[in-house]
């Protein structure tokens, strides 16, 4: 396959090298702070989108249900959230930081914001629209064609 080609596998596989050095150089500093990477994933959700129901969580942090409940234990134990019957529906349990898990992710998670723009940063504003909408274009074709080859399967958003 010629290296300057357009082909769709060609893109696919420098998508995902891509993806993977950028994830590798994203989550190496993450070790020193006491959590890992479904943790941190978990924390992040919950510190810019506020208190979530548990069964919400899962699917924005792909996370399965068994998984996400096992990460949300883990963070109760250590106190980094808590979780409450929510007062609408006794059966859904909604996760919120706690003092403690919200002065732990804060300063991570600035850090690693920072540290994505610095992978981003020969980047253009243009260049950014253009590689968002042509992954979103890609992610809601890849969506439609999973929906149509199960169609009782759940979308993930």
């Amino acid at each position: 396959m010629d290296k300057n080609s357009r082909d769709p596998i060609h893109c696919w596989l420098v998508l995902m090298k891509a993806f993977h050095a950028t994830a590798k150089y994203l989550y190496a500093g993450l070790e020193e702070t006491g959590i890992d990477e479904t943790d941190f994933r978990v924390l992040e959700v919950l510190l810019n989108k506020g208190p979530l129901p548990v069964n919400t969580i899962g699917p924005k942090v792909n996370l399965t249900p068994g998984s996400i409940s096992t990460a949300v234990d883990r963070l109760v134990e250590r106190r980094l959230v808590s979780r409450i019957e929510s007062p609408e529906d006794r059966r859904v349990r909604v996760v919120s930081l706690t003092t403690k898990g919200k002065d732990l992710i804060a300063p991570i998670f600035r850090k690693h914001a920072a540290e994505i723009r610095t992978v981003f940063a020969n980047t253009s504003p243009k260049e950014l629209r253009a590689l968002e909408a042509t992954l979103k274009k890609i992610g809601k074709r890849a969506e439609s064609l999973a929906s149509e080859a199960n169609p009782t399967s759940l979308r993930r958003r």
